[in-house]
């Protein structure tokens, strides 16, 4: 993902609808968007249109209904936000962000282990 595409709040909500769904249509979209809030169609259509613009989105064109994928992968979204976030809020802590991760969210057993882990081939990359 290049550094200069950052997602807007909505934007990341259209995003995560496609990375489950794949590939879908406007239509699809918005009805996805409507089971957690309010919006009109013609907002989510603008909303699309200005994505595939930035190179978030692409799309066939070839057929009446347009259909829709990201051009964005999850994990590039994540660590785009997540450097941000490190930078701005933490001024470049990542143990900061972790702390206060792991003490304001309760993570479970499973979360747990997998991050102990994480450190542990981090620590020994040789094991």
């Amino acid at each position: 993902m290049k550094s200069d595409i950052k997602p807007t709040e909505s934007e990341l909500e259209i995003l995560n609808i496609l990375w489950e769904k794949g590939e879908a249509t406007v239509r699809e979209v918005h009805e996805e968007l409507t089971k957690t809030k309010e919006s009109g169609y013609t907002t989510t259509l603008k909303l699309m249109q200005i994505m595939h613009e930035k190179n978030l989105l692409e799309r066939n064109a070839s057929v009446k209904t347009h259909v829709y994928w990201a051009l964005v992968s999850r994990k590039d979204a994540q660590k785009t936000a997540l450097d941000k976030i490190i930078n701005t809020v933490f001024t470049g802590s990542t143990a900061d962000l972790v702390i206060q991760a792991l003490g304001q969210h309760r993570a479970s057993a499973d979360e747990l282990d997998a991050i102990r882990k994480y450190l542990d081939q981090f620590e020994n990359p040789n094991k």
